[in-house]
């Protein structure tokens, strides 16, 4: 199936449990930096529709299977509208209640999840696994002010270029010699780059750009403007990729319901395919969502 998004055809799947509706509760779900649907987040939608719930994952503009120029870009803007959209799309199928939506987000997307749905009344209930809390203070805070300025300054030149010659700048998304890549490190690769993600809408690259959005965008404001709707943070405790000072710090600055569940993972990628993390965090958010 797919939908329309800013002119920007859209492709989801949508996972109906046999029996559901009218006035089933539904999740649209988001997962990683340079996910497609069939990986994590289809992965945890097979499992809450299974559960019970109508799910919808998808590929967001300019990835997969979506439509989108130039491709292998991340666009904050451009994926909290295809999230908007998508609300709509499930909100509008007649084995949903409209009343009852979710929205669940994996690594990125929990980020995205967060920041959406901090502004967007109609989702009732939010879960973030794994999530990634981009915040520019913190970054810079991270790598020193100098080292922000600079990438600041090199994705100027990057855009100079591009403007001037019409040829987008690429990198690896991953890289499993040791080379330069926007997930660096073995661990991305043992992911992306293996059988475990094995989807043909996945690309190795992603616009050199890309890097630039995702130091600029803050996501992390979302826990002040998620109150009054619950929000559920599941977040491992060895993670070098989406740090759990980040996921406490969030669940540290919302006002509202929340509960935030810590497992005992060995890396960031034990929650995306790894049954005996993924298994009580699957079961912690139906129990979550059973409030829609």
């Amino acid at each position: 199936m797919s939908f329309l998004s800013d002119g920007f055809e859209i492709a989801g799947c949508l996972r109906v449990p046999s029996g559901a509706g009218p006035g089933a509760p539904g999740i649209v779900f988001t997962g990683p930096l340079t996910g497609v649907k069939e990986q994590v987040a289809g992965t945890y939608a097979a499992r809450l529709a299974d559960a019970g719930f109508v799910t919808l994952t998808l590929d967001h503009r300019r990835f997969g299977e979506s439509g989108g120029e130039p491709r292998q870009h991340e666009d904050p803007p451009g994926k909290l509208a295809d999230l908007r959209d998508a609300v709509s799309f499930l909100a509008a199928h007649p084995a949903v209640d409209a009343n009852r939506i979710g929205v669940c987000g994996i690594c990125f997307g929990g980020g995205y999840a967060l920041r959406f749905a901090a502004f967007d009344p109609r989702i009732k209930a939010v879960a973030c696994v794994a999530g990634g809390y981009n915040d520019p203070v913190t970054i810079r805070r991270s790598m020193g002010p100098d080292a922000y300025r600079a990438l600041l300054v090199s994705s100027g030149e990057v855009a100079r270029r591009q403007f001037a010659t019409g040829e987008v700048e690429y990198r690896p998304a991953v890289s499993g010699d040791g080379g330069p890549a926007v997930m660096g490190g073995q661990e991305p690769f043992d992911y992306y780059g293996t059988e475990r993600s094995a989807s043909p809408g996945w690309v190795n690259r992603l616009t050199t750009l890309s890097v630039w959005e995702l130091v600029t965008t803050d996501f992390a404001a979302g826990a002040d403007f998620i109150a009054p709707t619950p929000l559920l943070v599941v977040h491992g405790r060895t993670d070098a990729y989406c740090s759990p000072e980040g996921a406490q710090s969030v669940f540290d600055r919302v006002s509202g319901p929340k509960d935030i569940l810590w497992l005992d993972t060995t890396n960031h990628i034990d929650l995306y395919d790894v049954p005996r993390f993924v298994d009580p965090a699957v079961a912690r958010c139906v129990e979550w969502f059973s409030v829609l």
